[in-house]
């Protein structure tokens, strides 16, 4: 992982520059390209161009290790009262989230009754639910939790990293359930025991999951979650070369 990378990972974590940081004008407006405010009204009209052109959105709600169960809850309700706004604005917005922002450090049986509620909200009003995948020290507990949720919600979908060893396997052992899957290259900081530390490997390792699923899920949504414009032109490469439905794949 390269020194820039490791730099900003690190001021990700620190609570200091999370909290005081964001205060900074220049700050506002350099991370203007990339988040276009901090309230929802800001994301929905962020979306309105998308959605004109066809271009669905996901809405996540920024945070993760919260102190406390009633810290969850609140969460909670911010994603309830989240998707009512999502319908009211009429364009395609799903939502994602990190199971530790709603009590998965505390407990499984209450982050699962506080997804449950989002995901019945979601599935209600025609809505998707995403789950973002964290550390590797949590992907076990993660796999788990997405088995038991698509078994009650089928809007629910999982997000798988590239970058790490295990998510072939992962993978291999998913596919008896039809899983909904959006692969991501990963963005944590792990060990080159756990996770490849070339580029090169992880770009490779995406495109050979994605051959993976295209091949053994086609009935389900495979979303191929990157901005590399290179890696996604070997996939469209790939799908018209074997002649595979484009409803497959989304980008």
């Amino acid at each position: 992982m390269g020194i820039s990378r490791s730099a900003l990972l690190w001021c990700s974590q620190n609570e200091w520059m999370k909290a005081n940081i964001p205060r900074y004008n220049f700050v506002r407006r350099a991370s203007k390209r990339f988040m276009p405010g901090e309230k929802v009204e800001d994301a929905i009209n962020a979306s309105n161009s998308f959605s004109e052109l066809g271009i669905g959105n996901v809405f996540t709600y920024l945070g993760e290790n919260i102190a406390n169960l009633s810290d969850a809850e609140e969460v909670t309700r911010e994603y309830l009262g989240l998707l009512d706004k999502i319908k009211q604005s009429g364009n395609n917005i799903e939502i994602s989230l990190k199971l530790t922002h709603i009590g998965f450090d505390f407990s499984f049986d209450k982050t699962f009754d506080n997804f449950s509620k989002i995901a019945d909200k979601a599935d209600k009003l025609g809505n998707f639910v995403w789950i973002d995948m964290e550390q590797s020290s949590y992907a076990d507990r993660t796999i788990e939790f997405y088995r038991k949720i698509n078994s009650e919600f089928k809007n629910t979908g999982l997000c798988l990293q590239a970058y790490l060893y295990r998510t072939k396997p992962d993978l291999e052992k998913l596919i008896e359930i039809a899983p909904n899957i959006r692969l991501v290259k990963g963005a944590y900081m792990e060990p080159p025991n756990t996770a490849f530390p070339r580029k090169a490997d992880v770009d490779n390792n995406f495109f050979e999951l994605m051959k993976y699923l295209l091949k053994n899920n086609a009935s389900k949504r495979n979303v191929a979650a990157t901005h590399d414009t290179a890696l996604i032109s070997r996939l469209e490469a790939f799908v018209n070369a074997q002649g595979i439905n484009k409803e497959s794949i989304e980008f």
